[in-house]
């Protein structure tokens, strides 16, 4: 892989500084803002994998001499880059699979995350065979094993699991956005369980999605998505320029 990185911009430009993307032979992740640009960065960083080569440097002007229209002109740095793109990835587990479950899910593929739909029940799991998901007895665990810095979404169909993955999240004291479904009530009978057991539960957002009214699965999950992206590039604004 090449890392395509913009490190100096200057006048009018498609992205800002630290923009960049990564670039396979036959695929490309991120993008560094389209056009003519982004077309000669593709095929320069394609040479360097034909090649071998390591680092390389690229000065454009964005004008008639390339066919693109800002006037501004980018400096990119092109080098290899060991990680995968998903590995740079923050991620985003959702424990349950039913219809809101899904839809955040599938909401969530679009985005520069790593999603995984987690659930006891094999049967939910499998009306969503696009999606990344996780079979397991216990889906506590999976909290334990998430990377730092993780977003925990919890939906599933029982309150006393709800309040236990909830409870493991934020115990954890890294996650970057931990939400559950469900009303003020929900919430404060969760409150009221996480501190006898000595966590503090003001970082749970419940409900999820803000102020939305709609009960409809795909419109919670739209909202939703939106309120975990704007947490982890609060968190993690280097992913913004991804």
């Amino acid at each position: 892989m090449i890392r395509v990185r913009i490190t100096r911009a200057r006048g009018s430009t498609p992205r800002e500084e630290g923009a960049e993307m990564m670039v396979g032979a036959e695929t490309v992740t991120g993008t560094i803002g389209g056009g003519q640009l982004e077309y000669l960065a593709i095929d320069r960083a394609r040479q360097m994998l034909a090649r071998g080569e390591e680092q390389a440097v690229m000065d454009v002007p964005l004008g008639p001499e390339i066919g693109q229209c800002c006037g501004g002109r980018v400096e990119l740095m092109l080098d290899r880059e060991p990680a995968s793109p998903a590995a740079l990835r923050p991620s985003v587990l959702i424990f349950g699979a039913g219809h809101v479950g899904r839809a955040l899910a599938r909401a969530m593929l679009l985005l520069p995350v790593n999603v995984r739909l987690i659930d006891q029940r094999a049967a939910e799991l499998a009306l969503a065979p696009d999606v990344p998901g996780e079979l397991t007895p216990l889906p506590e665990a999976e909290v334990r094993r998430a990377p730092s810095g993780s977003a925990y979404v919890i939906l599933t169909h029982d309150h006393a699991l709800d309040f236990l993955i909830a409870a493991e999240a934020l115990a954890r004291g890294d996650a970057a956005y931990v939400g559950m479904i469900g009303s003020a009530t929900k919430r404060a009978t969760f409150s009221r369980f996480a501190r006898q057991r000595g966590i503090d539960p003001a970082p749970l957002i419940c409900p999820i999605g803000g102020t939305v009214r709609d009960k409809r699965p795909e419109v919670i999950a739209a909202f939703t998505a939106a309120e975990i992206m704007a947490t982890l590039l609060a968190r993690h604004p280097a992913h913004a320029t991804a």
